[in-house]
């Protein structure tokens, strides 16, 4: 049964709800089909960002994220080994220290319930690439304690575990990458493969007891021929398993429509053929940038484009600007709700594209 936003404030459910009470909260955090198409109201919502990562975080950043009514995001850390994970671990963990009164450091699915009710914003902490476990597995165990809570299994390139989308050769995950990923599974850290070569997106899909993560990426059959896109047989194999693809909100990655500029509804497209091929509870959203977008973070074509020529290779079709103007806000959920009611789904379906299918993600893999 769903409570309207007006019937939800009056009996004050949320806070009637238990910390522990995950699918209470999953049947009361509703509005009102009507509030989708006009004033879609964030603090009735769970609304989890699968990606936010910025340049910096200052009292702009901060601002932006109370006026984007999140309930929470992963954000990604620095991997280029060990040492320097474990660094901006802590540089995480003392942010949150400092911004009590508005963060919290999520590990779990309950975590997200306890920002909601408190009035503050989880953050969970993760890496686009497995450099930093180096040539040990047990470093999984030492990032683990440290807050870690998922691992994309490569970037773009090789690495010990697997090849990358852009990788010349097409293997999938070596031996160490298999061990790297049991181990992932018994610890409760998330296998994500957005990154991830076509074989190794597969051999991740497949030896993960949990389900893998498509956290941040696109469709390919809306995409032909751009590395970072998966198939609808990995959507749908990812999906058989439990796992949730976060359709990245990047314009350049959604690729332009016949007219030449990528739209929101060219977005929705991507939503729309996920939703389609995987089933409504396992796609969500993810942004890749900055919570007050990309503008706002300060990207230029000099600082942000013209570096990402030569740092990435021409297959990524890298192109100016690269944001969606309507996602490119902090309210940019807003914008997605409506866009997807426009086509006809139902106010509890995008409910879970918002984030609860996250949050059920997250209740399923990751240790309590």
């Amino acid at each position: 049964m769903y409570i309207k936003r007006r019937d939800f404030i009056k009996t004050g459910a949320l806070g009637a709800i238990l910390p522990g009470s995950i699918l209470d909260i999953n049947n009361r955090l509703s509005v009102d089909h009507m509030s989708l198409a006009s004033s879609w109201k964030f603090e009735d919502q769970i609304v989890i960002d699968g990606l936010i990562i910025s340049r910096g975080w200052d009292e702009d950043s901060f601002d932006a994220l109370t006026k984007s009514g999140y309930t929470g995001f992963n954000t990604s850390l620095d991997s280029t080994n060990l040492k320097s994970a474990l660094s901006s671990l802590e540089d995480w963990r003392n942010r949150i220290k400092n911004k009590a009164n508005r963060l919290i450091h999520a590990t779990s699915g309950k975590d997200f319930i306890t920002a909601k009710k408190e009035n503050k914003v989880g953050v969970m902490f993760g890496f686009q690439n497995a450099t930093m476990i180096e040539q040990a597995i047990d470093n999984l165990d030492i990032l683990y304690a440290a807050g870690t809570r998922w691992i994309q299994l490569t970037y773009n390139e090789r690495n010990l575990l697997g090849d990358g989308c852009t990788e010349r050769t097409n293997a999938g995950l070596s031996d160490f990458g298999i061990e790297a990923v049991a181990r992932m599974n018994e610890l409760g850290i998330i296998v994500d493969l957005s990154h991830c070569g076509r074989e190794t997106t597969n051999d991740g899909i497949k030896f993960s007891k949990t389900g893998a993560s498509l956290n941040h990426t696109m469709c390919e059959a809306l995409y032909k021929d751009h590395p970072r896109a998966k198939t609808d047989k990995q959507i749908r194999s990812m999906a058989d398993k439990g796992g949730v693809m976060g359709v990245i909100c990047l314009g350049y990655m959604i690729g332009p429509d016949p007219g030449g500029k990528t739209t929101l509804q060219r977005y929705i497209d991507h939503i729309d053929h996920a939703v389609k091929v995987g089933g409504i509870d396992h796609v969500g959203v993810a942004s890749d940038f900055a919570i007050q977008g990309l503008q706002a973070d300060g990207a230029t074509r000099e600082n942000w484009y013209e570096p990402r020529l030569t740092m990435f290779k021409p297959s990524y079709q890298v192109r100016w600007p690269p944001w969606i103007p309507e996602l490119d806000s902090p309210e940019r959920h807003k914008y997605i709700s409506g866009a997807l009611e426009k086509r006809g789904y139902k106010a509890e379906e995008i409910e879970k594209i918002l984030g609860r299918n996250w949050l059920r993600y997250f209740n399923e893999t990751l240790k309590s």
